[in-house]
């Protein structure tokens, strides 16, 4: 009995690590987000949306 008590304490904390470091990875990506100027957002979607329109269409997209 006790240890199968041991396992599922086990089991929990590493879940609890597992939620933990998903929040981190989050907050990171979230950060980096952020840091980006206006002015470079824009710049990032015209280059992005130049891309697009110059790329070709594939069978899928038709």
């Amino acid at each position: 009995m006790r240890q199968r008590m041991q396992w599922w304490k086990l089991l929990g904390l590493a879940g609890v690590v597992g939620v933990a470091a998903t929040g981190v990875v989050v907050a990171r990506a979230e950060r980096r987000r952020r840091a980006y100027t206006p002015e470079e957002i824009r710049a990032r979607l015209r280059d992005r949306h130049a891309e697009a329109a110059t790329t070709p269409p594939t069978d899928a997209e038709s």
